[in-house]
């Protein structure tokens, strides 16, 4: 209690010059580093009853790097990956987000979050020009996934976006979400190309983006990152969440398991909104995204596709592999008579 005592005595302190903070009953916010990690690799749940300050820390980079077999591209990243980290906080956090941009780039950068409530999503708060590091925070209002990406108009945003810069925020509510067995995150791209100046290094089409054909359409960055070794996996029995976002930067993307029925989605990424059962395929738009979970019934290799189907062609398309146990009465196969 601040009692008429305790208040003459601060008021004593400050004439003194010894003047300290007004007492509070306000418990101070614990600061903490947000663990990043690249997508299919999800951050582990915060576990906080309380919110805290987040400080997420990124850098921009530039360089050549793969975005299929034998294909390499004039990329621009966050933290050298395409997707860039996966973020994940609490409702009632205050994050801060700080952007470093290298000497050695040759382009200003910045980050849109659409977790944030205010102008530009930040990306005007934290523009980052070579050699400087851009700030802001926000307090996360409204827990869901949410897109990411660079937003800087030099030379324009929807480059950057087409380059590779972009990412997912999971926003949990104050009491986290229901306990799964495996967590993955899932993002599609889509990449416009031509040849560079640089001999075998394709860079972005400004003509195919405005007319909207795309070279590529990808799962995480690359036309084989959820193929062979980058296969996801599960077991017979096991609930599996899947954190899927679609940057376009064109395209929606009509997202589908082959062999596989959503037992929730929780549509536009939403947590405590709608939630659709035993859905088919569920229909993500340019820059939004879904939380999908299921129940994993069968042993085999099931097919992460968008079943806008002609872009599996274009490298749209994943594995998960499910290990474990037959059971018959739910699928069995027969020999032809």
């Amino acid at each position: 209690m601040f009692t008429c005592k305790r208040f003459l005595c601060w008021c004593f302190a400050t004439l003194m010059g010894l003047a300290f903070p007004f007492p509070s009953n306000a418990t101070a916010m614990e600061t903490i580093e947000a663990r990043l990690t690249t997508p299919p690799e999800v951050p582990p749940p915060t576990g906080r009853t309380q919110p805290a300050h987040v400080v997420v820390r990124v850098q921009a980079k530039e360089l050549i790097g793969s975005i299929g077999d034998g294909v390499q591209y004039k990329l621009w990243t966050f933290n050298g990956t395409v997707p860039g980290p996966m973020v994940r906080v609490r409702v009632g956090d205050t994050v801060e987000v700080r952007l470093e941009n290298p000497k050695e780039n040759k382009f200003a950068h910045n980050m849109d979050l659409h977790a944030v409530n205010g102008p530009g999503g930040g990306a005007g708060a934290n523009l980052a020009f070579p050699g400087a590091t851009g700030v802001f925070t926000f307090k996360a209002l409204a827990p869901g996934l949410f897109m990411y990406h660079c937003a800087s108009p030099v030379p324009n945003p929807h480059i950057h976006l087409a380059n590779g810069m972009y990412g997912m925020i999971l926003v949990e509510p104050e009491h986290g979400l229901p306990k799964v067995d495996r967590e993955y995150a899932v993002i599609e791209s889509e990449f416009f190309t031509k040849p560079s100046e640089d001999k075998d290094v394709l860079e972005f089409s400004m003509e195919k983006g405005l007319a909207e054909h795309s070279d590529y359409v990808v799962f995480n960055g690359h036309t084989g990152s959820l193929l062979g070794k980058g296969e996801l996996k599960a077991s017979v029995g096991e609930t599996v969440r899947l954190y899927f976002g679609n940057i376009g930067p064109n395209s929606a993307s009509s997202f589908h398991i082959i062999g596989e029925i959503f037992d929730n989605v929780h549509t536009e990424g939403t947590i405590g909104g709608t939630v659709n059962h035993h859905v088919q395929s569920t229909l993500v738009p340019a820059a939004g995204a879904t939380i999908v979970e299921f129940k994993v019934d069968v042993p085999g290799a099931y097919v992460l596709v968008d079943h806008s189907f002609f872009r599996v062609a274009k490298g749209a398309l994943g594995i998960l592999k499910v290990g474990g146990n037959d059971d018959p009465s739910i699928f069995q196969a027969h020999p032809a008579p």
